[in-house]
């Protein structure tokens, strides 16, 4: 039980610091309101349409594919460190990897999945 002491310490002074920040900043900044202030900032430029307009469902699946295949070229530099001291099976599972990667995205392309419209 002795090992977790330092683990409740650092909670608790995480917790103390981030209530009390946020609680000093409220009770000694100042705290002048403005409509200028309080509108939408996008970039220098005003804000057109809606905060609640719908995205594509492709915007969501090209986020996803991204994702899904930026995970997986991570998982090849730990390879290409260790690259000889891994020998031939590693070269042969690596090269399993890519193709299945390959064949991924080829299947992707070919469903139409890259074409933004």
């Amino acid at each position: 039980m002795e090992a977790y002491i330092p683990l409740a310490l650092l909670l608790g002074v995480a917790i103390v610091v981030g209530l009390a920040l946020p609680a000093l900043t409220m009770l000694l900044g100042p705290y002048r309101p403005r409509e200028i202030k309080l509108i939408a900032y996008e970039s220098g430029m005003d804000p057109v349409g809606s905060a609640h307009e719908r995205f594509s469902i492709k915007f969501y699946l090209i986020a996803m594919i991204f994702i899904i295949f930026d995970v997986e070229i991570i998982f090849m530099y730990p390879w290409a460190v260790q690259y000889k001291e891994l020998g031939t099976f590693a070269f042969v599972e690596m090269f399993i990897f890519i193709v299945i990667l390959f064949v991924g995205y080829i299947y992707l392309w070919r469903k139409g999945g890259l074409e933004w419209e």
